[in-house]
């Protein structure tokens, strides 16, 4: 048996799922298990003609996949690479297991790139489950930044059969890059600025009181109530709180990157702090979160470490 691990999404965390292969006597076939979804399900046929694609040919023997642990719904197209390399490498006789692969690949056997990728490697990096990962070579510029993982970029199915016939010789593909914006560092840990101020409480005339309440709001994190008559400035001061908030750390910046890719956006890396003002007809769901077959974050989770405006 050959093992590799991948991860799957349990709400908006990663949750390791080690991808099992056996090969044995018996009618040909190829079957998945685990509770895998239907994306899962259509891999088999991505990886059949990624892996003939490169010349590979099938064993007349039966091959059975299986995602462990076997009571987790798994999703996303990230096994497809993993499934295909316990195929391609039955026979090889190192051990795979201390790697984690994540790739979708076309028929051609490329490897593509997946914007959900990077919070599932976010999430696992926090949890300290993992040391290196084979990824597509198209994430390798974004993923850099999340600390404490070895990354190997592929561009094909053939790359990465390479790198794990010659893993004891594989380096890593990029080194980690830090955040480039202007930091200082207390006690060895980097808090990060920007001097880009969209908008700037010089704006606000008047509203002393105020303008000092969100001072000492934002100094110590806390909730802070306005009230007062319409057009008096409430909405003007609480929108400018996101640009007076303490420096972010690196940990901090990486959640809010994490945030953006489950929005389907292009992470920034920006130290500002997320804001988030939805309109006051917007329904439970969609400030709280919830979802029928699927939870998605709400507007107060997007708004994490940040500002919300209700």
């Amino acid at each position: 048996m050959k093992k590799v691990s991948c991860a799957t999404y349990e709400g908006i965390d990663a949750k390791v799922v080690h991808v099992e292969s056996t090969l044995t006597k018996g009618l040909p076939s190829f079957s998945i298990v685990g509770i895998a979804s239907a994306s899962i399900t259509e891999a088999k046929e991505r990886v059949k003609s990624a892996l003939l694609s490169n010349e590979f040919s099938f064993p007349p023997k039966r091959i059975t996949i299986n995602l462990a642990p076997s009571d987790l719904k798994k999703e996303g197209s990230q096994f497809d690479l993993s499934i295909a390399l316990l195929v391609a490498l039955d026979s090889l006789e190192d051990d795979l297991s201390e790697w984690f692969v994540f790739g979708e690949l076309g028929l051609d056997g490329s490897v593509k790139e997946n914007i959900q990728l990077y919070p599932l490697m976010l999430s696992l990096a926090n949890q300290k489950v993992i040391s290196k990962a084979i990824v597509p070579y198209e994430s390798l510029q974004k993923l850099s930044k999340i600390p404490g993982i070895e990354f190997y970029g592929v561009k094909n199915l053939q790359d990465a059969i390479e790198l794990l016939r010659n893993q004891e010789t594989a380096s890593p593909s990029i080194e980690q890059t830090d955040i480039a914006y202007p930091h200082y560092e207390i006690k060895g840990e980097k808090y990060y600025y920007i001097n880009d101020y969209d908008e700037d409480f010089s704006d606000v005339k008047g509203q002393e009181v105020a303008k000092r309440a969100a001072l000492i709001s934002s100094a110590g994190f806390h909730n802070i109530l306005f009230e007062g008559s319409p057009g008096c400035g409430k909405s003007m001061i609480a929108k400018r709180l996101r640009y007076i908030l303490p420096p972010m750390k690196s940990d901090e910046i990486l959640d809010v990157a994490k945030l953006q890719a489950f929005e389907m956006l292009e992470p920034e890396f920006k130290p500002h702090r997320n804001m988030r003002s939805p309109h006051h007809t917007s329904t439970l769901a969609s400030v709280f979160g919830g979802g029928s077959h699927k939870a998605m974050i709400g507007e107060v989770g997007l708004a994490h470490n940040g500002v919300f405006i209700n």
